[in-house]
């Protein structure tokens, strides 16, 4: 590309589901209730999980560490969509969007380290239940959660600084509702190999690594579980683990669907709405999923409301 054609860059615009006017309103009134029902949700288990000290456990620990970090992931891009569409504007500076891809990319990988984590806390409960207390102590839990939003902030910075380093051109559309790293890559008019090769190493190792620490851990959990024998025994250790299975399997086959999906249409758009799926209808289902069959979460969260749910 010619050095004439590269511009300072003040502001990108994102093209967001539709162009449509009338579709505008539907758009807004959906999201804005769906980021609502995410964050009160999230928040009252976060709020029980607190005030009830029977839910002062791993488990509820790394749970109430996952609403935050679902609460604060959602917020990164839909309140910005709000904004736009009810201000009739596309714009998001420069700043705000490199700002926006960084703290996206720090909480969705987060997520992922939050459900490894939680993966092996299950392992420990249900393979070794009579040293699970003295295994996930409040120091190793501690640990692996603050080794957890380390590694996500490294690279999320990591990926946001080279981001930095690139020169874009004319074309600032981003064919998405938030600045997602691949689509900003793209807009570039210089060399993007090493921005491709670091985004293709750190998918390998940030997906990668924890799906295969999944995996292993119920591989386990399965062996334990068929050792059992008992029908109500082998019942009762899968409904412990029933739920946070729920939640991973949502988390990554929400993800590999906008992976095939903008894979096999190589529509932009098309991507961006399979994107919801992850960035915000999965937030917004965890807390019904962790609550709705947990009598311990239904106990806490009618203490917190005087005992009228």
């Amino acid at each position: 590309m010619e050095q004439g054609n590269k511009t300072k860059v003040s502001e990108f615009l994102l093209l967001g589901f539709s162009e449509d006017p009338e579709l505008q309103p539907l758009i807004f009134g959906l999201f804005l209730s769906m980021y609502l029902v995410t964050v009160l949700g999230n928040l009252l288990i976060i709020l029980a999980s607190i005030s009830d000290s029977h839910l002062h456990v791993p488990m509820y620990f790394f749970l109430s560490n996952l609403y935050f970090v679902d609460i604060c992931f959602t917020s990164t891009s839909i309140p910005k969509m709000l904004v736009n569409i009810q201000t009739q504007s596309k714009a998001i500076t420069y700043t705000g969007c490199i700002t926006q891809m960084c703290f996206f990319l720090f909480f969705i990988v987060l997520d992922n380290f939050l459900l490894t984590v939680m993966a092996y806390d299950r392992y420990v409960a249900i393979c070794h239940p009579l040293h699970y207390t003295a295994i996930m102590n409040s120091q190793l839990c501690g640990l692996l959660v603050l080794v957890s939003w380390i590694l996500s902030l490294l690279h999320a910075l990591l990926e946001s600084l080279m981001v930095l380093q690139l020169s874009f051109c004319t074309n600032l559309e981003i064919p998405h509702f938030f600045c997602e790293l691949n689509q900003v890559v793209q807009l570039a008019c210089s060399d993007t190999f090493l921005n491709d090769m670091v985004m293709y190493i750190a998918s390998v190792l940030l997906a990668g690594g924890p799906i295969a620490g999944i995996l292993y851990s119920y591989s386990r959990i399965v062996l334990s579980i068929h050792k059992i024998s008992s029908t109500q025994g082998k019942y009762k250790a899968f409904s412990t683990c029933a739920s946070h299975l729920s939640v991973v399997s949502l988390f990554y086959c929400t993800g590999l669907g906008v992976y095939l999906s903008s894979g096999v249409t190589h529509s932009s758009h098309s991507s961006a709405t399979a994107s919801v799926m992850y960035t915000v209808v999965t937030p917004m289902l965890n807390p019904f999923i962790y609550s709705l069959k947990n009598k311990d979460v239904k106990r806490a969260l009618r203490r917190l409301f005087g005992g009228q749910l």
